[in-house]
């Protein structure tokens, strides 16, 4: 994608944000990828917290892909998550909103593609991988297609999990060890708050409350549009 045609894109998702500065040298950006179904405060937090402490200009927003993931099913259609993330972030000038894996070809799907996408895009930027420690695990298990090519062709800022220990899971793997050259920022947030979106859905469907745990325009919009009614397993 030609830098015209990838500002005229973003712009279109995201109105009244200063997309051209992303293209200046030495912004940097984090790619934080989640099916969003929904998105939480927790998400929100999570990205400033990463954004303050890494000192990032930006934190990209990307909803995974929909029918074709492999490891879950997710409930909500596209449309309803890519609205529901545009809707959460829409006053913070550094959460910006990208679409590009719900619309990315099968062959594609690998997280390797993503980010080379994402470098492609942004020449001049240093571009980060957010994870969490648990897919820094799944990693040095070998649970990853392509994952040489990602690990040698990437940054990462990795949060902490209850329970797991990042520098072991480093330690233990020979790809990780390796290419443990600063790559890898590690970084605890302080505070285990991990409500999930799978807990929110749940809420809703069984005739809950979780009013407080999303952003208000969020929440509103699941109501008017009768989302999560059922479990989907």
């Amino acid at each position: 994608m030609m830098k015209e045609q990838a500002i005229e894109y973003l712009q279109l998702l995201n109105p009244n944000k200063d997309i051209t500065r992303m293209f200046k040298k030495g912004v940097r950006i984090g790619i934080y990828g989640s099916s969003f179904d929904p998105i939480t405060n927790v998400h929100l937090w999570t990205a400033s917290t990463v954004a303050h402490r890494k000192k990032l200009d930006y934190i990209i927003f990307l909803p995974s892909i929909g029918k074709a993931r492999r490891d879950k099913t997710l409930q909500t259609q596209d449309k309803h998550r890519e609205e529901m993330v545009k809707m959460a972030i829409a006053n913070n000038p550094k959460f910006i909103l990208d679409t590009y894996e719900m619309t990315v070809l099968p062959e594609k799907q690998y997280t390797y593609y993503t980010m080379e996408y994402f470098r492609n895009v942004f020449k001049d930027a240093e571009v980060f991988f957010i994870m969490g420690a648990d897919l820094l695990v799944d990693i040095a298990n070998g649970k990853w297609r392509m994952d040489e090519e990602l690990i040698t062709c990437n940054q990462f800022i990795v949060m902490a999990r209850n329970g797991i220990d990042m520098l072991e899971a480093i330690s233990h793997s020979p790809l990780l060890r390796n290419n443990d050259d600063g790559r890898f920022q590690l970084l605890d947030k302080g505070l285990a708050m991990e409500i999930s979106s799978t807990y929110i859905r749940q809420e809703f469907a069984r005739g809950g409350e979780p009013q407080y745990l999303l952003p208000e325009s969020c929440y509103q919009y699941i109501k008017e549009n009768n989302l999560y009614e059922k479990i989907v397993r």
